[in-house]
Parts: C-alpha cells; sequence; structure tokens
C-alpha cells in the first residue's frame, strides 16, 4: 500500500490499527519538529551533562506520546500537537537534568513567567498534565473556560499560533512549524494578542 500521498489523518487512523508503517510515514514527515526545536536545548543540555543522542531520544519519546494522545476530535492540527509534546518533553529533560546556571535559560523556561497580556503564569496556561498537553491542572475550570472564550475571537491559525506561544515556542520556531515566514507569524502574533486584549477587557476573565 502505497502511503505517501495519505492525508495525516487517513495516516493516523493506521496508526491506530498498529500500522508501523504509517507510523513511520508520519515520523519522516515532522521529523523537522525534533530538528527545529531540539536547537535552543543543546547548549544547556550539554552544560547540564545530557548528549546530544540522549536529548534526541527525548524528543523521539514525546514524538511518540503525542502519537499515542493525540485526539482528532479537538480539532487541533498534529503538526501542533506534536509540537507541543516534543517541546515539553524537552522542557522536562533539561529540568530534571540539574540546576540551572544560565539566566536566559531559566527566564525562557520559568513557569512562573506572567505574560502581560493574558496576566496569567505560563504553569496556569499549559498545566502538567501526561495524556493532555493542552490542558492546565491549576484552576482547571477556569483554564478551560477561557480557552473556549479565546478560542472563539480567534481564527483557526490564530489559534494554532497561540497554541504553540503560550507553550514557550518563540516565532521564528513556530514559522518553520507551520512552515510560515517569521514574518507572517509575527504579524499573527500581534493580530491574535490585540484580540485577547479586547476580549479580556470586554469580558469577565
Amino acid at each position: 500500500m502505497q502511503y505517501q500521498d495519505f492525508s495525516d489523518s487517513e495516516l493516523y487512523s493506521l496508526v491506530c490499527e498498529s500500522d508501523e508503517n504509517a507510523k513511520e510515514l508520519l515520523y519522516i514527515r515532522y521529523k523537522y519538529i525534533i530538528d527545529v526545536l531540539i536547537k535552543k536545548y543543546v547548549s544547556s543540555a550539554k552544560k547540564l551533562g545530557v548528549e546530544y543522542n540522549d536529548l534526541y531520544q527525548e524528543g523521539l519519546v514525546g514524538f511518540a506520546d503525542a502519537l499515542n494522545h493525540y485526539d482528532e476530535s479537538k480539532q487541533v492540527q498534529l503538526a501542533t500537537f506534536l509540537s507541543i509534546c516534543v517541546e515539553r518533553r524537552f522542557q522536562n529533560t533539561i529540568l530534571k537534568a540539574g540546576r540551572f546556571k544560565n539566566k536566559m535559560v531559566l527566564d525562557s523556561l520559568s513557569l512562573d513567567h506572567v505574560y502581560e497580556e493574558y496576566q496569567i503564569p505560563l504553569q496556569d496556561m499549559i498545566g502538567d498534565q501526561k495524556d493532555d498537553p493542552l490542558q492546565g491542572i491549576t484552576k482547571e475550570e477556569e483554564y478551560h473556560d477561557l480557552l473556549n472564550e479565546i478560542k472563539k475571537v480567534l481564527s483557526h491559525f490564530e489559534y494554532e499560533v497561540f497554541q504553540l506561544l503560550i507553550n514557550g515556542l518563540r516565532y521564528q520556531e513556530i514559522a518553520k512549524i507551520l512552515k510560515k515566514t517569521p514574518k507572517q507569524i509575527d504579524n499573527t502574533i500581534q493580530r491574535l494578542k490585540n484580540k485577547i486584549k479586547v476580549m479580556l477587557n470586554e469580558g469577565e476573565f
């Protein structure tokens, strides 16, 4: 069977039926996500004694976890979900490796950092649930209500960018993952930030 022309949805359906060929093709199709995201952690990993190959293996584990927990009914693109899971795996690997000596790394991964536009710490936004990294555990009901309201005011593409943004990805990385130019992503981020500001000012959040 020739899978090259299959959509992500068709391949994922085959993966759910334990089709290893479909899983391998999805890996080949989206391997670039691991390659893009690992670059931001290589230096820190080396300082903490984590070898590149070990770090890459963690990325593969995050990739596999994403395939195991992906839910098409949530209307999230597979590339976005893969990116979030791989990013989370890299972050957890670095956090577990030891203390950070580089303040820039600490700042970039800080779960206590409050995003000005949302007035919500990153930990409140992304939570720490293993089965679904798109769900929060802090003030869970408020979190879901907030995401639902945000989703209503954003376009489908803006919401994809938003999900990657609140999970710690920089706009250059988002551009590579979604195969857009950095300028397109930067413009999208500015639009969604403005929409969210208006929503927060007019709503109950």
